[in-house]
């Protein structure tokens, strides 16, 4: 097992009656490192400034490390050039961005977006809006029985009408990892751009942008074990160059005049007003952090986890866990209880300091796919370890007991 969790400062406390914390919402927000936290406060307190603005050592400092934390982006998902990274307020404004400032520009009546019923509602509802507000129409990927991408009906939605795909690469609810490079290949045999929701993937498994073949991505800061207000916007450069900015104000133009304005060059043109300075160079330490463990020994901690966890649960009376078996997803268990509301259960858990997350996750089309209002989802990060999985099992036995749910 990974042996990282002593580096998380708020996993070493102790609640009320001696709890351990059990921290299973890694996939809503995970939690930073010490290198990360330290690194922000360093910011904070040694060279703090405005960015792209001062040519004093202090703002030159600054330019600089921003820069250099795109480099890092670069690097982290194999992009070509430096200036296909843009940083924006995160991944939902960035999937936005996409949307509005590429899709409402270059779609037309009749033009067909493709997504799947996994995506999350940053990834399903700005599409739907474009559509709505270009004439375009929105199709969706249908799944099999255990909630993956129906890769037989592949052909019978995306043709040659389709302009855009766009799909996550995890699930926050069942986990399910699409097949990206299949599905990039099936959007430019039709001539159209492959945009991936890296929110929750980005963490767990490599990623490259130019082996999958991925035209736009977006994945976020907090959830990669860094700062939150910090989201990353790759895109193609020929892509980048059409697309339009959807904020505007200083930093991103070129020339202001009463009659109009000309706007500054990717990735410059999308980052307009201050930068959200220190989370964006705390971000490389997140980046390096990840980086230094490596996507092999976090997969194989993964892996192990999730068969425990199915097996435990599985033990559990009521206990019914929703989409792929381990070895199809990722670090993601989403279950229900029989006779008890989500919430319930969550709020329960809660006493015997185990977190969870409940809900429909912000995945309404994909829950009433599964026939049911809301789901609790355990979601795992680098820290979490086997007595994470056992106290939770212990707990929803607990809340068996509290609900009388056995009697």
């Amino acid at each position: 097992m990974i042996n990282v969790r002593e580096q998380f400062p708020i996993l070493q406390q102790t609640l009320k009656n001696d709890l351990p914390v059990t921290f299973l919402d890694s996939g809503a927000s995970a939690q930073r490192p010490q290198c990360v936290i330290d690194r922000e406060k360093e910011v904070a307190e040694s060279f703090y400034a405005n960015a792209y603005r001062g040519v004093y050592r202090f703002g030159a400092l600054v330019d600089e490390q921003l820069e250099a934390t795109r480099d890092a982006v670069r690097d982290f998902i194999n992009a070509e050039h430096t200036d296909e990274i843009a940083f924006v307020a995160g991944a939902t404004m960035g999937l936005n961005l996409i949307a509005f400032g590429w899709g409402k520009h270059n779609l037309q009546p009749g033009d067909e977006i493709v997504v799947s019923l996994l995506e999350h509602h940053a990834n399903f509802v700005p599409w739907q809006q474009v559509a709505k507000q270009t004439g375009a129409v929105l199709r969706v990927l249908p799944l099999t029985d255990d909630g993956q991408i129906n890769l037989s009906q592949l052909d019978q939605v995306i043709s040659n009408r389709t302009k855009v795909v766009a799909v996550t690469g995890m699930s926050n609810v069942l986990g399910t990892m699409p097949p990206l490079k299949l599905l990039s290949q099936k959007a430019h045999a039709c001539g159209a751009i492959f945009v991936v929701d890296g929110a929750q993937s980005v963490p767990h498994v490599a990623t490259d942008v130019r082996g999958d073949g991925i035209d736009f991505l977006v994945f976020s800061g907090h959830k990669c074990y860094g700062p939150s207000g910090v989201g990353v916007v790759y895109g193609r450069k020929e892509l980048l160059e059409q697309t339009e900015p959807i904020l505007f104000g200083g930093h991103m133009v070129d020339q202001v005049r009463i009659e109009e304005s000309t706007w500054a060059s990717p990735p410059a043109r999308f980052e307009a007003g201050t930068l959200p300075i220190v989370p964006v160079i705390a971000l490389r330490t997140a980046i390096e952090f990840v980086r230094d463990i490596g996507f092999a020994a976090i997969h194989k901690q993964e892996q192990e986890l999730l068969a425990l966890a199915h097996q435990a649960l599985c033990e559990v009376t009521g206990v019914k866990i929703y989409g792929p078996g381990p070895a199809a997803k990722g670090p993601i268990v989403s279950f229900t209880m029989d006779g008890a509301a989500a919430e319930d259960v969550a709020h329960l858990l809660d006493r015997k300091g185990v977190f969870v997350r409940h809900g429909h996750h912000c995945a309404m089309p994909l829950h009433n796919w599964l026939n049911v209002p809301a789901t609790i989802r355990a979601s795992f990060g680098v820290y979490t370890n086997a007595d994470d999985i056992h106290r939770l099992a212990d707990a929803l036995r607990y809340v068996r007991q509290r609900l009388r749910l056995d009697d």
